[in-house]
């Protein structure tokens, strides 16, 4: 989940690479660190505890010359937060430096035996034993960079994306992957590093996503040379970035998550074209198109994902049994990966992740597929892991989401399901074509939807101001809105730190209806649909133990209305629609409840975006 960058090239590295380390902050900002190769021949390693301004501030009086460098920021795994533990780490002697992103498991052994030979450790990161490592096998097997950290890394067990600096050879940089990921920017006479492509496209758009298990060599005046691990040539798949600076810049907006949230009308409209006709009357999905027999042949779904990603899962769960009649059943990933799951060719293996590097969900792929099972993707950035590995997929196309609490890439990722549960029903022949038709064109309608709640919002931080005071959050839905409940109980506590649940609003009474008091803000989910006078009864029952309503309903609601305390409406959409315009009110509130208490929004303490580590 760490962030890595660098380069190599005629410019100074120093700048490009803060540059860079900024873009990938939303990776972990525990610290922060560079090493660059100077003018004189010096490797001058710079790091400190905090963020990426804390680093700049350090080396405000520092030599930073120098055309070859590397740079990271961390979120920590061994080793607590401090500078002592932040990348980029020396090797004993001082030659080589190194980034890393990843976790090596038997780092514990191989640092057994390190400390065996004489060599002497400064940190209680595992990422030292490595480096510690390629230098012990580099000099006592008088080995070149290259072919040291080759026989290192057939060691290491475990995951990483590395990047190596030798001061004996000043003009090149050794990087490798496995499990995690890395991008190589190819510019004029240049070379870019990055963990993904933020950092590199301002520079040039012509990318190679390292595959596992191989290694870059970069050199300056030469091409960009990859090999395997075992030392087999590798030959290079240069890709276009379709990237836009202006995505990952924050466009006026106080925070990324905020403009995040504002995007989604664009970022959905995006995800739909192309895939639903102009006339709004037919869903094409290229997927469906090429693997029609193993989609619609199907004997049961299997969803695989973590977090927000879980949460769109379970909406899918019910649009696809609705409109296709198949079992789905969702599973967290980094459950499903330990069990011995029944999994087979007769299934197909959903597996949902923004980053597409999800280690757990990765793993739930790959054991998926070694029993059999068919599996699809569904992801929004391009190149990643999970779209490489999977049989066929659909990308979001939400665009870059920078703010560490995800919110268009959940809406993106439900939409994709509304769209691939309609193509298969359609395909099946389990949907009435008048029901078809009218998902269909309320789907395409769901962007301007989506505007209308979004002037709600000065509405929604007036009443998040309120309720900044609660320790606790209660959210109830049901049917399609127990999902949203959870993933708005989830957005409050990643960015307010404010300990919140979701609930499915029948189950209430099972449990957490003893947590009811005047204390206690429960945000309901209580829209005009076929839940509505269960829900209904669900208020009362809260309202007669003094509890705080708070009701998302529907436009013109003059009931739930006259009971809660705070109401939120919601414009009319059908009922499987509904999660994509009552998630974004949710998204909202928990913004606007963090900001009220000078959270970080953006950077929520102990989070990462993209966790590429188990």
């Amino acid at each position: 989940m760490c962030g890595i960058v660098g380069y190599l090239g005629k410019r100074e590295a120093y700048p490009i690479l803060i540059k860079g380390l900024r873009r990938l902050e939303y990776r972990g900002y525990d610290s922060a660190g560079v090493a660059l190769v100077s003018d004189n021949g010096d490797l001058n390693v710079y790091k400190s505890k905090g963020k990426v301004d804390n680093l700049c501030e350090y080396c405000a009086d520092k030599n930073v010359g120098g055309t070859v460098g590397i740079a990271h920021t961390r979120w920590a795994t061994h080793g607590e937060p401090s500078s002592r533990n932040a990348h980029p780490h020396y090797s004993e002697s001082h030659n080589l430096a190194i980034i890393h992103n990843g976790i090596i498991e038997n780092y514990a052994e191989l640092k057994a035996k390190l400390i065996s030979k004489g060599v002497t450790f400064v940190s209680d990161t595992d990422t030292e034993v490595l480096v510690q490592l390629i230098e012990y096998v580099k000099e006592h097997k008088n080995l070149d960079l290259l072919t040291a950290v080759q026989v290192s890394l057939y060691q290491v067990i475990g995951a990483y994306a590395i990047a190596v600096l030798d001061k004996n050879n000043p003009d090149q940089i050794i990087a490798a992957r496995k499990q995690s990921p890395l991008v190589v920017g190819i510019g004029e006479d240049e070379f870019f590093l990055g963990s993904d492509a933020s950092p590199i496209v301002e520079y040039t758009q012509k990318v190679v996503y390292l595959e596992d298990g191989n290694i870059a060599v970069i050199r300056r005046g030469e091409e960009l040379h990859v090999v395997s691990i075992l030392g087999e040539e590798q030959e290079l798949n240069v890709k276009k970035v379709d990237l836009d600076l202006g995505q990952i810049e924050k466009g006026g907006f106080p925070h990324f998550m905020l403009k995040e949230i504002f995007e989604q009308p664009d970022c959905l409209t995006n995800c739909m074209r192309g895939r639903i006709n102009v006339e709004g009357t037919h869903v094409t999905l290229s997927a469906l198109i090429d693997y029609r027999r193993q989609l619609l042949s199907a004997k049961r779904v299997v969803i695989v994902a973590c977090g927000t990603s879980w949460h769109a899962g379970l909406i899918g769960k019910q649009i696809i049994e609705s409109l296709c009649r198949i079992p789905v059943e969702v599973e967290y990933a980094s459950e499903f990966r330990y069990r011995n799951p029944v999994v087979g060719k007769d299934d197909v293996v959903i597996a949902i992740s923004q980053s597409g590097e999800t280690a757990d969900t990765l793993a739930a792929v790959q054991l998926a597929k070694e029993k059999g099972a068919f599996i699809y993707g569904v992801c929004n950035a391009i190149g990643s892991s999970i779209p490489r590995v999977t049989d066929t997929g659909t990308y979001i196309h939400v665009g870059p989401e920078i703010g560490v609490a995800s919110t268009k890439a959940f809406t993106g990722q439900v939409t994709v399901l509304t769209m691939m549960a309609l193509a298969m029903g359609e395909a099946k022949g389990t949907i009435e074509r008048k029901e078809y038709l009218e998902i269909v064109k309320g789907l395409n309608e769901i962007p301007d939807k989506i505007r209308e709640v979004l002037k709600t919002n000065n509405k929604v931080a007036d009443l998040a101001r309120t309720f900044t005071y609660a320790h606790n959050f209660l959210y109830l839905g049901r049917g399609y809105s127990y999902p949203v409940a959870l993933e708005g109980a989830l957005k409050l506590k990643e960015i307010s730190y404010i300990h919140a649940e979701g609930y499915p609003a029948a189950e209430m009474k099972h449990g957490p209806i003893a947590l009811i008091d005047s204390d206690m803000p429960v945000v309901v989910i209580a829209t005009h649909n076929a839940m509505y006078e269960k829900v209904l009864s669900n208020i009362q029952e809260i309202k007669a133990r003094q509890g705080r309503v708070i009701a998302l309903v529907s436009s013109g609601d003059d009931t739930i209305s006259k009971i809660a305390d705070e109401v939120i409406e919601l414009p009319d959409v059908l009922e499987c629609l509904e999660p994509l315009v009552a998630t974004v009110p949710l998204q909202l509130l928990a913004y606007h409840v963090a900001v009220c208490k000078g959270k970080n929004v953006d950077q929520p303490r102990n989070l990462a975006k993209s966790v590429t580590v188990e």
